[in-house]
């Protein structure tokens, strides 16, 4: 500020600056001598959001999952300047009763157009053994010289496809 008095200059600054809000804001500022002339200026302030929110996945990235169990996905967590303005879109879904690799994929996006997006990968894995149950008697007792025939077993697993039976019969 320069004046022939420089004591008698005054200065009023208006300033509303969000810098949470993304937006344009205008700085007036207005300076005054003694004699009642007076200059205004001013200074425009862009306020910008160029940050992606983070997404951070709760629970593993990668996880194997029992095949049959039910599957409870456990989130995330996401972060931004401006947390109320992220919205959240999941895509994918583990389906538990199938052997498979299944992808979830989270996208987030702030209200200025940032983005930015996290996996988890699941393996729908079988690593329970499958059942035996013995059909018929146990004992069995077979006479002397009569002739034996098995009653089998029945068994169950949580992918039957992948049963195979070896059976070892040394009844004489």
């Amino acid at each position: 500020l320069e004046d022939l008095d420089p004591r008698a200059i005054t200065l009023d600054t208006t300033n509303e600056v969000d810098v949470f809000a993304p937006g344009e804001y205008t700085v007036t500022y207005t300076a005054a001598d003694s004699t009642g002339n007076a200059t205004t200026v001013t200074r425009t302030v862009n306020v910008v959001d160029t940050n992606a929110p983070t997404i951070t996945i709760l629970g593993d990235a990668v996880m194997n999952h029992e095949l049959g169990d039910t599957y409870a996905d456990a989130g995330v967590l996401l972060e931004d300047l401006d947390p109320r303005t992220v919205t959240l879109v999941t895509t994918g879904s583990v389906n538990e009763s199938v052997l498979d690799t299944y992808e979830i994929t989270y996208t987030a996006t702030d209200a200025s157009g940032n983005s930015s997006t996290a996996t988890r990968t699941v393996f729908v894995t079988d690593t329970t053994g499958p059942t035996i149950t013995v059909v018929g008697d146990n004992p069995v007792t077979v006479e002397l010289g009569d002739t034996y025939t098995d009653a089998g077993v029945l068994l169950e697993d949580l992918d039957p496809r992948a049963i195979t039976l070896d059976t070892t019969n040394e009844v004489d």
